[in-house]
């Protein structure tokens, strides 16, 4: 029975303690415009915040071209870029606490490097997939892929951010922090016809901000 139905597009609000100058300092790292939003915190919050934000890039030289752009605008480098498997990028956290991933799924450049986001996902580290596959599937959303309790992300095509969850504990490692954390997450999602929360804690909001 589908209890709350969500919209097909989604926003962000990030915590700041000083949202102005967070929110100045994340446009001029990435330029993602009205997709990300800035308020104030309300609470301190310490250690992983149980989320990350990536941005999808087509090349390695876009990447390093964000990576630098936002060690410029006061972000520290988690993870260095390198090659991987699946791969290149780099893990970096911003002035307000908040991880993100920068990543492409080429290893080479195959033209001149831009700085050009193709797409946001927000990545929820949860405690059980299944049940939280559950509560989402339940308010109205539908899984674009699923890999068992490893991986779930939801079919969002039209949607500004993407929407994706997988173990806590795997999300903190992929960030390369500890999974421990205490406060609030420090993020809200806007999109939803009704305000809720999910089994993670993760705060959605009734009203969704279009691009």
């Amino acid at each position: 029975m589908t209890n709350t139905a969500t919209t097909t597009e989604i926003n962000v609000s990030l915590e700041a303690a000083d949202p102005a100058a967070t929110a100045a300092a994340y446009e001029a790292a990435f330029g993602l415009g009205a997709r990300l939003t800035f308020r104030p915190a309300t609470a301190p919050a310490e250690g992983f915040r149980g989320f990350m934000l990536s941005l999808v890039v087509t090349q390695p030289g876009t990447a390093d071209n964000l990576i630098a752009g936002a060690l410029q605008n006061g972000f520290t480098i988690l993870k260095p870029a390198k090659k991987s498997l699946w791969g290149y990028g780099a893990v970096i956290q911003g002035p307000d606490g908040t991880v993100w991933k920068v990543t492409t799924s080429q290893k080479k450049n195959t033209g001149p490097a831009t700085r050009e986001v193709d797409s946001v996902v927000l990545l929820l580290g949860v405690e059980n997939v299944k049940a939280s596959k559950q509560f989402y599937l339940d308010r109205g959303l539908t899984v674009s892929k699923s890999f068992g309790s490893k991986y779930v992300e939801f079919a969002l095509p039209d949607s500004p951010v993407k929407l994706a969850m997988y173990p806590l504990a795997a999300a903190a490692k992929d960030a390369g922090v500890p999974p421990t954390g205490s406060g609030p997450h420090g993020i809200v999602v806007s999109g939803a016809t009704t305000s809720f929360v999910d089994p993670d804690g993760f705060e959605w909001e009734a009203s969704a901000k279009r691009p």
